[in-house]
């Protein structure tokens, strides 16, 4: 069964999928486990993670799928709004929303990211102790982690470049001017906020119909204040961190310290992919089947 249910954060109403449990299988004294679901930066829940969720329902956990605030079909401005602060917050109001689901079990909301939202999990996991497990794959863990990887790939003149928009931007939004805006992803040397050599591909291969290739360039000046590797200690129920060892987006070496500094049981599986490979073919296969366990042991 799918569906639409009403989540609201903020104020704003979210654009969500649910799908319920394709059977009982996994269903304990109080329901139901449920994974509750959002995507990366800048992107939105029909860009690959259908074959995810179809994943979780089929082996007996339900899935809430989300779209952050000002993304696809959900309320709110400004559009494609990349904020890590408000990004967590939805998660959280989407977590109080899985909760009250007939069936499911409060207790056993199992929070998953990829990418951004892979970091988002983890803060979120260490600000609700209800919280039963959190499965993070290509996460991206550390800000200032991220733009040392934008000057090895992209040198010094790509880092100015962006934040020069950035700053622009910021100006012109404290003086009530409209937002200026930069591109998602794009090819070396663009004007965006991601433009590795495997950017433009990687988000080709999995965008869907509701994604725009766009968002404020001032948001570009939150990335190095959003450091989930810094809550990993206060995360205390189990963790499944899904490593892409060849990313050259989000630095794996943050993910392994999360791993490291965690203050509950961790799994981690090391995949010898990129970035955006995660999603697609053998690497989806190996990474899908370590979730489906961690969600069976919930």
């Amino acid at each position: 069964m799918e569906t639409e249910i009403t989540v609201e954060s903020d104020g704003a109403r979210l654009g969500t999928t649910y799908l319920r449990a394709a059977d009982e299988s996994l269903a304990g004294p109080g329901g139901r486990p449920c994974v509750v679901m959002a995507h990366g930066f800048g992107a939105t829940r029909d860009s690959g993670l259908r074959p995810f969720a179809e994943a979780f329902t089929t082996a007996g956990a339900d899935v809430l799928l989300v779209d952050y605030r000002g993304f696809a079909d959900s309320e709110g401005a400004p559009r494609q709004h990349v904020d890590h602060r408000a990004h967590r917050r939805d998660y959280h109001a989407a977590v109080a929303r899985a909760r009250l689901i007939d069936g499911v079990d409060p207790e056993r909301i199992v929070l998953w990211g990829s990418s951004y939202s892979g970091g988002h999990v983890v803060a979120v996991a260490a600000a609700d102790p209800r919280i039963a497990g959190v499965i993070s794959q290509g996460a991206a863990m550390d800000g200032l982690g991220a733009l040392v990887e934008i000057l090895r790939y992209g040198g010094p003149w790509q880092l100015l470049k962006v934040s020069a928009h950035a700053i622009a931007d910021a100006v012109g939004h404290a003086l009530g001017r409209p937002d200026h805006r930069v591109a998602v992803f794009g090819p070396p040397g663009a004007v965006a906020a991601i433009t590795s050599p495997d950017a433009q591909s990687g988000y080709g291969a999995i965008i869907g119909p509701s994604f725009v290739n766009d968002m404020p360039a001032r948001d570009i000046l939150t990335i190095p204040f959003n450091r989930p590797v810094t809550a990993a200690p206060r995360v205390r129920c189990p963790m499944l961190l899904v490593v892409a060892a060849s990313d050259s987006i989000a630095p794996p070496a943050a993910v392994r310290k999360v791993a490291a500094t965690a203050g509950g049981p961790v799994e981690t599986v090391e995949i010898d992919c990129g970035h955006f490979d995660i999603y697609l073919g053998e690497p989806f296969a190996t990474s899908v089947e370590r979730q489906i366990a961690f969600v069976r042991s919930m």
